[in-house]
């Protein structure tokens, strides 16, 4: 079967169009020339060495195991290596880059930033709700326990499947506290309870038969329904384990005293050489705070603008933020049909509306609610990572290296920086025409992500401490409406430290973006042709959930 699914794969990858055989007939390695199939099967190979091995069902990420990682790596990158690309088009080049950047990737994690040694929240398995990104954002365990992927009430076989997942659970996290001994992070250790609680909530809510799970298409109630005996005996055990883990974590953390960032010099070289980012530590830094004063001076133009108009207050129950919500998404997917934005798809609503959320009231209103509350498309502009999915789903890429989502968090300038510079975009294409203060809202949403990016810089310097990067994020967050303490503050700068590069990616892939669009429209000029965004937009999404940089590659050719 293995070998039938990499020979099916790489005649995908040969006969779509775009990846057509690169103009030889000679097989690999005849006149310095090798063919597209050998990548796509490298590739198929390379996703299984990457896995954890798997001992008795468990994930094993010993020292022992690692070190044999380390030790075959070179022998990939070899492998890699020897496959020509002479003739190959540019997204086959590409695909070459986004597998060698995996290998790049898992070289950094060898390295440097081993979470599975030097972070607990590592060991997070289980996930109830289907993240808005290609990919689970930051380093975890695999295999991932996606909940979310289940029908519920579970079929027998699917008891059987989740029964053996979670039976691992407790085996992984004895195995965690050996991996983690000579662990002296000091921030990873002192926050990731606050993660591991949350699977210890989850399993607890399905055991009860209360926990909901949130799909692409919705969220619904994990029916336990005709669960047997020994599924609850997981469940059980699962939890127990979980618990006696955060109580570890928690018992060992205050002598855990040391740096959790990677520094300057490894920060650079992740983005350099996993993320193609073209900014360093230091070009970020200059980067993130010129558009954190861009937002605030935006803001304040637009208050001044707006001063004879009543504030924009907050809905006040359930029932007006859901007929607010509503009747706002049908106007923001008729501005992107109307305005030619992007092309009219059946998903472009059935994607958004199963994420708009709930009325929360204003004592536990965090940031994102503090908006959705009051303009409810400022948040629907950058749910533009759902339509992203939704077009994986629907129509998925003839690449079979682009058709998932690349390792290591590659795409999170491509998913968050676009996302983040949809909102801008639209604003600029007359989204809010109707509703002026809600440009505010724009700006107060850039300067958050440019608040928040800045601090994770200095905490992966060393600089910071996550206590201090929270209250630097809520007090450069405008109207006081992110709070230094608070679980989504806590949580962001938790996953930014976890993942090096993506609390800035939201602002970087944003300026790439821009700068694609700059070079895109100049070209346009020169040629005496209009640049038309629908037909950029169409070309930008067709390259896939890769890097800005990549895309740049393929949409503007030397």
């Amino acid at each position: 079967m293995r070998a039938s699914f990499i020979a099916a794969a790489c005649a995908l990858a040969l006969c779509v169009p775009g990846y057509a055989r690169p103009d030889t007939p000679h097989p690999s390695g005849q006149d310095g020339k090798s063919d597209y199939a050998d990548l796509a099967s490298l590739f198929e190979a390379w996703r299984v060495f990457q896995a954890p091995e798997i001992h008795g069902g468990v994930p094993d990420y010993s020292a022992a195991a690692m070190a044999r990682k380390a030790a075959a790596l070179p022998g990939w990158k070899q492998r890699l290596a020897s496959i020509r690309t002479a003739g190959w088009n540019a997204e086959q080049r590409n695909d070459y880059r986004l597998v060698e950047a995996e290998m790049n990737g898992l070289d950094f994690e060898l390295r440097v930033l081993r979470p599975w040694a030097r972070d607990p929240a590592f060991y997070v398995q289980v996930w109830a709700s289907r993240t808005d990104v290609p990919l689970r954002e930051g380093p975890a365990a695999q295999p991932e326990i996606a909940l979310h992927a289940y029908e519920f009430p579970l079929s027998r076989a699917d008891q059987a499947t989740l029964t053996a997942q979670l039976r691992a659970i407790p085996a992984l996290l004895a195995q965690a506290r050996a991996n983690l001994k000579d662990s002296n992070a000091g921030d990873l250790w002192r926050y990731s309870p606050r993660m591991l609680r949350d699977q210890a909530e989850a399993l607890t809510q399905l055991e009860a038969g209360t926990l909901i799970i949130s799909k692409l298409d919705g969220s619904r109630k994990a029916d336990m329904t005709g669960a047997g005996g020994a599924l609850r005996q997981a469940i059980n055990a699962a939890r127990t384990a979980t618990d006696g883990f955060i109580e570890w974590v928690e018992t060992v953390a205050p002598g855990k005293t040391g740096p959790s960032g990677v520094g300057r010099d490894e920060y650079s070289w992740y983005q350099r050489n996993v993320h193609f980012s073209p900014y360093d530590w230091n070009e970020e830094m200059a980067l993130l705070r010129r558009e954190l004063e861009r937002a605030h001076a935006a803001l304040k133009l637009e208050e001044h603008r707006n001063r004879d108009l009543p504030p924009l207050a907050p809905v006040t129950d359930e029932a007006t933020f859901q007929a607010l919500s509503n009747r706002r998404l049908d106007a923001f997917v008729a501005f992107l049909v109307r305005e030619q934005i992007i092309p009219d798809k059946p998903y472009l609503r059935t994607a958004i509306a199963p994420q708009i959320g709930h009325f929360v009231p204003e004592p536990q209103r965090a940031f994102f609610a503090q908006v959705t509350h009051r303009e409810p498309m400022l948040l629907f502009s950058h749910d533009y990572h759902w339509i992203d999915l939704a077009r994986m789903r629907d129509e998925p890429h003839p690449s079979p290296i682009r058709r998932g989502a690349s390792l290591s968090n590659i795409w999170d300038g491509r998913a968050e920086g676009f996302a983040t510079a949809f909102e801008e975009l639209m604003m600029q294409a007359g989204l809010y025409d109707d509703n002026p203060r809600a440009r505010e809202l724009v700006w107060i949403m850039l300067a958050n992500r440019a608040a928040r990016g800045l601090a994770s810089l200095h905490v992966q310097a060393n600089e910071w401490s996550l206590e201090q990067a929270g209250r630097f994020h809520a007090d450069w967050t405008p109207r006081g409406w992110a709070k230094a303490g608070d679980d989504l503050t806590a949580f962001e700068q938790l996953l930014y430290l976890r993942q090096p590069g993506y609390g800035t990616s939201y602002i970087t892939g944003k300026l790439m973006l821009e700068r694609l669009i700059a070079d895109a429209a100049h070209r346009s000029e020169r040629a005496g042709k209009p640049f038309v965004l629908r037909a950029f937009l169409d070309s930008f999404n067709k390259a896939g959930m890769i890097p800005i940089p990549l895309i740049a590659d393929e949409m503007l050719p030397n």
